[in-house]
């Protein structure tokens, strides 16, 4: 290993060391993506209203009965000579059979995700680039993300290296086809 090498490792280490002691004050979040430290504040009535629409139609329509998280942690791989992702989705969907939120940690593997969904806020170039790199990484087979300042969904599916080979973009008021395990069409035109 070269001594440049070392360096840029213990840079990493200590970044992450720095982060797991972080103490945000409550409502916050505190996220390490690609090697950057994102503290957000707490979302706006908006934010959470697009989340609660999505849900509900998760719960009522899903053709599998599904776990959902709006605060679970996620460890994910990272690009080389960043400490690993720790991203918190505005919300983790897993199939109910699987139980992977009981007795988590609360930094956890994405392994079991099926899906992540997030809804832009106050840097949405974050969550249409830096996190959907991340999540593709970290190998979650769709991720949803409701873009509130273009007035679309889009669902990002087939995860390949550092991003999504297939995505779908449609304007709010479109219906758009989540594939299985969900099986049913998410109705967007209550996120206006």
């Amino acid at each position: 290993m070269t001594a440049m090498a070392h360096e840029s490792l213990t840079r990493a280490e200590v970044l992450l060391e720095g982060f797991l002691a972080l103490d945000t004050p409550e409502g916050f979040r505190a996220e390490l993506i690609e090697g950057d430290i994102v503290v957000t504040p707490p979302p706006d009535g908006d934010h959470e209203h697009c989340i609660s629409v999505a849900v509900s139609q998760m719960y009522r329509r899903s053709r599998t009965d599904m776990q959902f998280s709006a605060n679970k942690g996620l460890k994910l791989k990272s690009v080389e000579a960043c400490p690993q992702n720790h991203a918190i989705p505005d919300g983790t969907f897993v199939p109910m059979e699987l139980r992977l939120f009981k007795g988590a940690e609360p930094w956890m593997p994405g392994d079991g995700v099926t899906m992540v969904l997030e809804v832009t806020s106050t840097k949405p170039q974050r969550d249409r680039e830096a996190k959907r790199r991340c999540y593709a990484r970290g190998g979650i087979p769709l991720y949803l993300l409701i873009d509130r300042d273009e007035s679309s969904v889009t669902l990002f599916s087939e995860a390949e290296g550092d991003d999504y080979r297939q995505h779908c973009t449609l304007p709010f008021g479109k219906a758009v086809a989540l594939p299985e395990p969900f099986g049913f069409e998410l109705e967007t035109s209550e996120f206006h």
